[in-house]
């Protein structure tokens, strides 16, 4: 299988917090891979930066063998690869249609987008039942589905995403972490952060743990979600 992403030895500063100290991971073409850890462990950092929001001072972000350290977020955008950002950051005043709409906004194919968004409400039905009403007005699990959905609208080949979970009721979560692997079954490779470490590690290929900064732990999801010493720290027991 072959690397999609590959991240090598990258230092990353908040002015003068070293946040990222040497990490180097990889995303493989189809593979759900899972960052787990504490708070404020760099997780979103991590996410950050290969999106292009943050820069690395040191070390290499390749995309299907590109370098794409140092690019801005926008030319990232359109490689494929797309972000659902903490806290989902839909544009609350805008109808549902027109956050979609802007997440497509790269693409010049209508007949393309129009066939995305038709699989975006297949996706989430709720999303078309409310397509003429304001982001805002929806429930935490509705805006989380938008923000995928948004994401997905780019057509990305790697979607990141960042705490899906975050906020959600139980119920909600498990809708999610179902469409989240529907979306991978589609030919999404996907690199997720999140805090619900649990519900991570049962449907990711791979695991990283980090903390604070440093990856101390990586391997087979399942076999990270077995042991002792994660269960210990990071899944209550």
């Amino acid at each position: 299988m072959a690397n999609m992403l590959e991240i090598n030895d990258i230092h990353v500063y908040y002015g003068a917090i070293h946040a990222i100290k040497g990490i180097s991971l990889t995303v493989g073409e189809g593979e759900i891979v899972t960052l787990i850890g504490a708070n404020g462990a760099g997780k979103s950092t991590t996410l950050r930066t290969i999106s292009g929001l943050l820069k690395p001072k040191e070390g290499t972000i390749n995309f299907m063998g590109e370098p794409i350290s140092g690019m801005p977020a926008q030319d990232i955008v359109k490689l494929g690869i797309s972000q659902v950002p903490e806290g989902r950051r839909i544009f609350a005043n805008m109808t549902v249609l027109e956050n979609l709409e802007l997440g497509a906004y790269i693409r010049k194919d209508k007949d393309g987008i129009e066939a995305d968004m038709k699989k975006v409400f297949e996706r989430f039905p709720r999303l078309e039942e409310r397509i003429g009403q304001a982001a805002g007005t929806l429930s935490g699990g509705e805006q989380q589905m938008l923000a995928m959905g948004r994401a997905l609208m780019s057509r990305p080949k790697l979607l990141l995403l960042d705490e899906p979970s975050m906020g959600l009721a139980p119920l909600f979560i498990k809708e999610i972490f179902s469409i989240i692997v529907d979306i991978n079954k589609a030919g999404t490779t996907v690199l997720l952060v999140e805090q619900n470490a649990n519900m991570a590690l049962s449907i990711a290929n791979r695991a990283y743990v980090l903390e604070t900064g440093r990856i101390t732990i990586s391997g087979d999801a399942k076999k990270l979600a077995a042991s002792e010493d994660i269960r210990k720290a990071y899944l209550g027991g």
